[in-house]
């Protein structure tokens, strides 16, 4: 899976762009951010059932790359009509919030990003502003005790400590307002309005209002929302998309006054932290960040799904730590609800590494030389931290050179805790690793020295 992670992709950083926010509260919240490092995010919706891409089939101007697993429907309009009544079998009855938010907890992970509503405009939340909804008496699933999904497992993480990002998409393309009907474009014909929204502000407002209602009603009927995390880059005012999204944080800030906003690959003050998808960038970043990427081949659930190994994400973590950034790890239940068993033991094998290794993770900050071959590092408190990145079937036994500048007063080796024997040698620190130990640690070793004085 490694392979398909972008390395230092085009529009990973956006740090030219990026404003710090002036709220004194804000700025306070986003060192919370930059100390949680690592996230879960979750792609659910009727379009679970036929294990394809969420959303962006409907879209022709996406068709080329988006329907290459669309295989039942060729004809568009059918095929459209056919995943928009996917709502109507959308029965996940094995879900369980509790597990998922166990799942979480036990593996280390600080943040959920739940898809409340995707580009496809059906929701996941139990909405006043739709019957496009899994609540919708034509959704068999509304019956169930668990319904509102995303109430359920926002109280579940919650109880867990797990703080909640709330994904949801900007762009609708179930709403009357947004792919209007009898405009200039037809229905679908790309992944914008059907029409000029300079030309018809009267349809224009009432989606503005229709789109900041149902944000509201998460702030204010779905507990504490930490991260309001917005999708859907084209609906920006530099397209005449503007949705008047300051306006509206503020007044939701009245209410949650600790509320981040990720406008994705909007720049400006709405977008608190930017959030490079599928991609890891190549270099330090200094502002707050936050990669986006697939544990296995798709956002959503795929039927031949397969996933990274354990040391593919416990290295992309480093990576992403080690340059500044949270890693969020995105998994898709499968349509009955339950998480794929797979998945999980993944998530299971970073936890354990995480066990043994999160102190050199959590609230860390990126410290120069950051990187040096295999070797990555990370700082906290009065401790540089050493993660070491082996590759398969190597071990980490024996003597080895930290390329460390700075005066270090002990080195020990995380997992066993054990210290370590060391001498300074011309470029670092020759570091003596016995063989029985290393074999504890093989995927990734994390030496924590003990700074003189000087962090």
């Amino acid at each position: 899976m490694a392979d398909m992670i972008k390395k230092g992709a085009h529009g990973c950083t956006r740090e030219e762009q990026y404003v710090y926010p002036e709220n004194p509260l804000l700025r306070e919240r986003l060192e919370w951010f930059r100390d949680q490092k690592l996230a879960l995010m979750m792609h659910f919706g009727p379009y679970s059932q036929m294990g394809i891409r969420e959303s962006w089939p409907l879209s022709d101007e996406d068709a080329v790359w988006s329907r290459d697993d669309v295989t039942w429907e060729h004809d568009r309009d059918t095929f459209r009509q056919q995943y928009i009544n996917l709502n109507k079998s959308f029965n996940p009855v094995c879900i369980n919030p509790d597990e998922w938010a166990d799942v979480a907890a036990r593996n280390g992970f600080k943040y959920l990003i739940f898809t409340t509503k995707h580009h496809d405009g059906f929701c996941m939340f139990d909405t006043q502003y739709t019957d496009y909804k899994v609540t919708s008496p034509d959704c068999p699933f509304h019956t169930h005790k668990y319904a509102d999904i995303a109430k359920h497992l926002f109280d579940a993480f919650r109880k867990r400590d797990v703080a909640i990002a709330a994904y949801f998409s900007k762009p609708d393309w179930h709403c009357p307002w947004y792919w209007a009907e009898g405009m200039e474009k037809t229905v679908g014909a790309d992944r914008n309005p059907t029409y000029n929204p300079a030309e018809r502000p009267d349809i224009w407002e009432k989606f503005v209002q229709f789109t900041q209602n149902q944000m509201m009603e998460l702030i204010e009927n779905y507990g504490r929302i930490d991260v309001l995390w917005l999708d859907g880059g084209q609906v920006r005012p530099q397209n005449g998309q503007d949705i008047r999204l300051s306006e509206f944080a503020a007044r939701a800030r009245k209410i949650q006054p600790w509320l981040l906003t990720a406008d994705r690959t909007v720049g400006g003050e709405n977008e608190n932290y930017i959030t490079p998808e599928q991609s890891v960038p190549d270099h330090p970043i200094s502002v707050p960040w936050e990669s986006c990427v697939k544990l296995g081949r798709g956002w959503g659930y795929r039927y031949d799904d397969r996933f990274m190994s354990v040391r593919e994400l416990v290295h992309m973590l480093i990576d992403v730590v080690s340059r500044g950034g949270n890693l969020a790890v995105d998994i898709g239940p499968q349509p009955n609800g339950m998480l794929p068993a797979a998945a999980v033991r993944v998530l299971d094998g970073l936890g354990a590494w995480m066990k043994a290794n999160g102190e050199a993770i959590y609230g860390t900050r990126a410290t120069a030389p950051h990187e040096a071959g295999k070797i990555a590092f990370t700082r906290k408190e009065g401790s540089v931290y050493a993660l070491i990145r082996q590759p398969e079937g190597v071990s980490v036994g024996g003597k080895i050179v930290i390329p460390w500048p700075e005066d270090v007063a002990g080195m020990t080796l995380l997992g066993p805790d054990i210290g370590l024997d060391f001498v300074r040698k011309e470029g670092g620190y020759e570091v003596t690793i016995p063989d029985a130990i290393a074999l504890s640690c093989p995927i990734a070793p994390v030496i924590r020295m003990d700074m003189s004085g000087n962090a």
